[in-house]
């Protein structure tokens, strides 16, 4: 039987606190990375959190989703508070309110993440993206990716955008650019690539898409990329190979964690069989979009498990 491939995650986890109807607020756990680790381990994945979680009531609970999920927790704990984003809907479109300062899933060092990455007996796949890169915070993570990848591990990016965030969109961009020069397997959804400049973005267009992504890059980078175009379906290339499909027919609930469940799937089975993913194009794609729609047809991030995955 082949051996596996373990997921570390680095990245955040937050409170999303949703304004509701009576002005009182409602907490729901997120953060785009801590969706992903949840999907890819209830997919059957050895993964595993990086960041230190807030000893707040926050954090713990936290904690005991991730675990009762099967991800491991080497990051510890932090004294510092649990991040917070206050979400007020307005004509069914979200506004943003960020609270990152001296927060949990920032108290991490270089060093720290390194050492944990070394005490892996065999380099695996790091996977990182969202808040984590916006600047100036991108500068602890692009050190960490290049000790990773000279460590041999596989680096995995999704980048998941968020303008609102930044006080510079210039530099986020940039910061963007800088990190994907280290990316081996990267997804990006129509909105990122909106965000960060790219004309005529839509399916129909996502090999110019993947060939502008690897432009300027080494050409070892970039060998998978996926692109995700919400209603409109998702697009896959694996070292060339590519395949692309409509979203399933579902009844949407909402949509929030459906690209963490998708790339958490897909990080899923290329872990779980590291070998001849190019061959599997289609089928991974398949599965891992279904997992998104179950994902979809559940409020908030609830990811499925591969026996629902492939029940489906």
């Amino acid at each position: 039987m082949p051996m596996t491939t373990p997921i570390f995650v680095l990245g955040e986890a937050l409170m999303d606190c949703i304004a509701q109807p009576d002005g009182q607020l409602r907490p729901f756990m997120g953060g785009s990375p801590f969706n992903m680790a949840r999907a890819a381990a209830l997919r059957g994945a050895d993964v595993a959190y990086l960041n230190p979680l807030s000893n707040d009531l926050f954090g713990q609970g936290m904690a005991q989703l991730l675990q009762r999920d099967g991800v491991q927790l080497p990051g510890g704990t932090s004294r510092l508070p649990t991040s917070l984003a206050v979400v007020q809907v307005t004509n069914g479109q979200p506004s943003y309110g960020f609270y990152r300062e001296s927060i949990a899933d920032r108290d991490y060092t270089v060093d720290g993440i390194v050492a944990l990455l070394h005490q892996q007996k065999t380099p695996g796949i790091l996977h990182t993206g969202s808040l984590l890169l916006i600047p100036p915070e991108h500068h602890k993570v692009v050190a960490i990716l290049k000790a990773a990848r000279e460590m041999g591990w596989t680096i995995s990016v999704d980048i998941n955008l968020r303008p609102k965030v930044a006080h510079d969109l210039t530099a986020y961009v940039q910061a963007l650019h800088e990190v994907i020069t280290l990316t081996d397997w990267l997804k990006a959804s129509d909105e990122d690539l909106e965000s960060m400049g790219f004309a005529n973005v839509g399916i129909g267009e996502s090999a110019r898409l993947v060939h502008e992504l690897r432009a300027g890059v080494a050409p070892d980078a970039l060998s998978r990329v996926a692109l995700t175009f919400g209603g409109d379906g998702a697009y896959l290339d694996i070292e060339g190979r590519t395949h692309s499909l409509p979203v399933p027919r579902i009844t949407v609930t909402d949509t929030v964690g459906a690209g963490d469940t998708f790339w958490g799937n897909t990080l899923a089975e290329w872990a779980l069989q590291p070998d001849g993913a190019a061959g599997r194009v289609a089928s991974t794609l398949d599965l891992s979009m279904k997992a998104a729609a179950i994902n979809c047809t559940r409020q908030g991030c609830q990811p499925p498990t591969r026996a629902e995955v492939l029940a489906f």
